[in-house]
């Protein structure tokens, strides 16, 4: 076999190992998103006004959590999940979003980039939310438990909503 041969065959089985490592922390940085957006909803739900226990329904029961034992949850898998977009990062700059340019999909772009801004913004607000929701629980900081969980919420399910539909948008066109 020819060198030059030999080395595009090196080339190609290198360029598969790459986009099977991508789809790997892709799934993965997936499923950390999940539980980050399952436990924070939890827990803003669990702010929310208390309804008296003969008045339950599902929707009473599903906050009806220990609020406070989800805070570490949340930081840590924030911030993992965070790491993981920017590992993917790079392979979205060079991949993903020349595509959407050439569909002329600009609108996908700007919300990508809101993203981008919502998750540093939400990195920034960690280390308030952590110290308002550490024990013991104070009376005074129920209204900042609420609001920094409430905004938390909106940055995880945006950033959740927009990776899933621009994860979708690119496999259409590949």
């Amino acid at each position: 076999m020819p060198v030059a041969a030999s080395s595009c065959l090196i080339c190609a089985h290198a360029a598969l190992e790459s986009r099977d490592m991508i789809t790997t922390i892709l799934i993965r940085h997936g499923l950390l998103a999940v539980a980050l957006l399952g436990a924070i909803t939890h827990q803003a739900f669990s702010t929310s006004k208390r309804v008296p226990a003969a008045q339950q329904n599902f929707v009473d029961k599903f906050r009806a959590v220990g609020a406070a034992s989800y805070t570490n949850a949340i930081v840590i898998l924030f911030i993992v999940t965070c790491i993981g977009g920017a590992l993917l990062y790079p392979t979205y700059r060079l991949d993903v979003r020349p595509t959407l340019e050439d569909l002329d999909l600009r609108a996908a772009n700007g919300v990508f980039e809101i993203k981008e801004h919502l998750a540093a913004i939400g990195l920034g607000l960690l280390p308030a939310y952590w110290f308002f929701w550490r024990q013991p629980l104070t009376i005074e900081g129920v209204v900042a438990r609420r609001y920094l969980t409430w905004i938390l919420a909106f940055i995880i399910w945006w950033n959740f909503l927009v990776g899933h539909v621009l994860n979708n948008i690119r496999g259409l066109f590949q």
